[in-house]
């Protein structure tokens, strides 16, 4: 996505402050109440120091990409904030850390096949915890993009509402790479339509919308926006 309205120089907390005005501009031109957009603040790269200035703020929610890199950081974070922090796993999930993501993470946002799904049963079963989660859908079509077809949602949740201990909060997902934001409205109003086709009980959060989108993916929808660079300003790859 090329857009990005929020200056780089910023503090965080202006930048907070910032994201939070252009969130409750874009809920209000479609008729909706700021409050029940929440901010999810993108932490991956980001030291303990920066995720406390965010929290200082007012922030609680953020997102993790890499599980080597959470292990090391979430435990850290703790023990300097010790106010409630809720843990968001947003990165590619394989079957086999998912002892990691049960531990450390109050929702998993990566969910898009049986066997994942029935990994993370067992752990949470094992370790006696409900795990929410949601399913992630391929908006673009591109095999190499992860998320379920549109058309194999249904089945899939189906299946997965079925496993113990897992509960399916609702769905995430990320528009094709495009050159402006209003081109990704198409794709987060589908994204929309397939979200109203699960149950209620399964229908609490729509995970949609970054720092260049997130306005549009507000008027078409989302619950929950994932905001890093906005937030944070450019960061370094990292990998786990």
């Amino acid at each position: 996505m090329a857009e990005n309205n929020t200056p780089q120089t910023l503090t965080i907390p202006e930048n907070v402050a910032q994201i939070r005005e252009r969130i409750r501009n874009a809920a209000q031109r479609v008729g909706r109440l700021p409050q029940d957009i929440h901010l999810i603040a993108v932490s991956k790269s980001q030291p303990a120091e920066r995720i406390s200035e965010a929290v200082t703020e007012g922030v609680f929610d953020f997102g993790e990409n890499y599980i080597q890199e959470a292990r090391t950081k979430i435990p850290l974070v703790h023990q300097q904030i010790k106010l409630p922090i809720n843990w968001h796993f947003i990165g590619h999930l394989q079957s086999n850390k998912a002892k990691y993501v049960v531990e450390l993470f109050s929702l998993v946002h990566t969910v898009d096949n049986y066997q994942l799904a029935q990994e993370l049963s067992k752990v949470a079963q094992n370790k006696d915890k409900q795990l929410n989660l949601l399913i992630q859908v391929n908006l673009s079509g591109e095999a190499h993009r992860a998320g379920v077809s549109s058309e194999s949602l249904t089945s899939l949740w189906e299946q997965i509402v079925s496993l113990p201990n897992l509960n399916v909060q609702g769905l995430m997902g990320m528009p094709p790479m495009t050159q402006t934001s209003e081109e990704a409205r198409p794709y987060f109003r589908q994204m929309y339509h397939l979200w109203e086709t699960l149950p209620t009980a399964n229908r609490h959060i729509l995970s949609m919308g970054m720092s260049g989108d997130f306005e549009v993916a507000i008027e078409e929808g989302a619950t929950h926006v994932r905001i890093g660079t906005a937030l944070f300003g450019k960061r370094s790859p990292v990998n786990g």
